[in-house]
């Protein structure tokens, strides 16, 4: 192997970290935050296209319970909620 190779495989590597490797972990650290951030009333949008508002988070189990529909709730894992739509502001103590 002669040394402009390794030069040219070295700069594709630095090339395809910047470009995808790097932006991947800032996109999961992000979605990270949202996910601890979660509180009961927001609105959130799963993997799956479910709308519904947030009833409970349970904090132990990893598990958030959503209502879909007037007085249907459904229990989703954080890890597939997409995003949440409206932020309910923090309860002032």
């Amino acid at each position: 192997m002669r040394p402009e190779d390794l030069i040219m495989l070295l700069l594709i590597f630095v090339i395809m970290y910047f470009l995808l490797i790097r932006p991947q972990q800032k996109k999961v650290k992000e979605h990270t935050a949202m996910l601890e951030a979660l509180r009961r009333g927001d609105q959130i949008i799963t993997q799956g296209g479910v709308v519904g508002k947030i009833v409970k988070v349970k904090d132990d189990a990893n598990e958030v319970e959503v209502e879909i529909a007037d007085g249907v709730k459904v229990r989703v894992v954080k890890s597939t909620i997409a995003t949440v739509m409206n932020k309910t502001e923090p309860a002032k103590s």
